[in-house]
């Protein structure tokens, strides 16, 4: 007989209890536990609604075999025709990989993986929970690409999903998205913490047993974070997030986990009428072309994982006039903003306390690099003393405590970057000038310890 079970599962971390507490036992938090139901099946129920047994394949019997025994060297990898996306997994999908893509809704989610599905050359299987097969329709037609080797499948059973996976054969499986399939083993809504669970394990058994790489969409709740319990990230070989402004057209892909490349990488796309196009060269993009220079604002030379970039900072410093000074950040720590005038204020003896201060990453970008320090205290100085900064000048260093200018990594990639885009200068920190042979750029490498240093070089001219 069907054995029926209630259990009461968090939300947040996913912890089950046999009955209801005001606080998780596992993560603490309060007014999480919610009840489910589970329904635990006998074998021959099991062994009838089993994938397997309804396509004829035999169960694959995992051995014990010693280290030595392990080929390596042999992962293969699908590479895309998006390079950006291939950056991000650390060359390609690799076979058998699972991988799970985050955003907020409208950010382009379902876009980007139509876009990589109707532009790779094998068989991809769609499977979309959320649209129907005439929506998916209309957005394909205006992403173009070769629609004959895509496959839609509007299904949300995950028994009846694997079926027609074994049939099909595909080389890639995109879902869209995770919370809304639902196994047929477990009595719950789809969604549901169980739910999320058991069908994010299937399809982690199957990329394993078939080779075939999983691409799975899914949701984020208010705090940004994946949806669902914490186990689908760790079930997972790859957490890609998915983030933008929807004020701006630039989309950032970031990775978060990846058991098969590196955590650094980003891709950056812009949103056109056509789909997610890919920015190859970012620094063109993220520098605003102005003919007229204005006060307080500089470039700074970052670099997210292996990419370097120059990118705009702007900030603004005025009287404040309505009491409290306020301090606001886009794109930036607002945290490290304070830090930095706390810096400004003792060591180089500006003035900020009585003014506002608003500082403003251009293009939507959110700066996570600690080199994008020199570049807005420079710019704060430039605002504060209404001084214009020559916009063929590019900083590189981050700010210590006592008001030093620390080194930071790939300081050669970032100099390569700003003379191949023409800068004159770019002031770095004087401990990574060592080894830099300044003949081999053409533009100027000025190298200094000290944040009053900066402000005599830059502002006493």
């Amino acid at each position: 007989m069907t054995k029926i079970k209630k259990i009461f599962v968090c939300t947040d971390c996913g912890s089950t209890a046999p009955k209801w507490a005001g606080k998780c036992p596992g993560c603490e938090s309060w007014n999480t536990m919610i009840e489910e139901v589970v329904i635990k099946e006998n074998k021959k129920t099991v062994a009838r609604q089993s994938w397997k047994e309804a396509s004829g394949k035999q169960k694959v019997v995992a051995k014990p075999i010693s280290l030595p025994e392990i080929q390596t060297g042999t992962t293969e990898r699908y590479v895309t025709s998006d390079d950006e996306f291939n950056r991000v997994l650390g060359g390609g999908l690799v076979r058998g990989s699972i991988i799970l893509i985050g955003g907020q809704p409208g950010i382009g989610k379902s876009t980007l993986m139509l876009q990589v599905a109707l532009h790779f050359k094998k068989k991809v299987l769609y499977i979309s929970g959320e649209e129907s097969a005439e929506q998916i329709k209309m957005r394909a037609t205006r992403l173009g690409g070769n629609p004959a080797s895509c496959f839609i499948y509007t299904e949300t059973n995950t028994n009846k999903i694997l079926i027609q996976i074994e049939k099909l054969q595909p080389d890639i499986i995109i879902v869209d998205s995770i919370q809304t399939l639902s196994s047929p083993h477990i009595d719950s809504m789809p969604g549901s913490i169980s739910q999320v669970r058991e069908c994010a394990g299937e399809m982690q058994r199957f990329a394993k047993e078939s080779g075939i790489p999983i691409i799975i969409i899914g949701h984020i709740n208010k705090e940004g974070s994946i949806a669902g319990p914490k186990l689908l990230e760790h079930i997972v070989d790859t957490v890609l997030q998915f983030e933008g402004d929807r004020n701006y057209t630039y989309r950032i892909l970031r990775t978060t986990k990846n058991r098969f490349g590196s955590t650094d990488e980003m891709g950056i796309y812009e949103m056109i009428a056509s789909g997610l196009r890919q920015v190859s060269n970012p620094s063109e993009l993220l520098i605003s072309q102005r003919e007229e220079q204005l006060s307080g604002s500089t470039i700074a030379a970052m670099v997210e994982g292996m990419r370097p970039m120059l990118i705009e900072t702007q900030a603004l410093v005025a009287t404040a006039v309505y009491g409290t000074p306020q301090r606001s950040a886009t794109g930036f720590d607002l945290r490290r903003l304070s830090m930095l005038l706390a810096v400004l204020e003792k060591r180089c003896g500006f003035h900020f306390g009585a003014n506002d201060v608003f500082l403003n990453i251009a293009g939507g970008i959110k700066v996570i690099d600690p080199a994008a320090d020199l570049a807005i205290v420079a710019a704060l100085i430039s605002s504060l003393e209404d001084i214009v900064v020559d916009a063929r000048i590019c900083f590189a260093g981050e700010i210590g405590l006592s008001g030093e200018i620390r080194a930071v990594n790939r300081i050669e990639q970032r100099i390569q970057e700003a003379d191949k885009l023409g800068f004159k200068q770019i002031i770095i920190s004087k401990y990574n000038s060592k080894g830099i042979n300044p003949k081999n750029y053409e533009i100027e490498i000025t190298s200094i310890a000290k944040v009053d240093e900066l402000s005599r070089l830059i502002f006493d001219e």
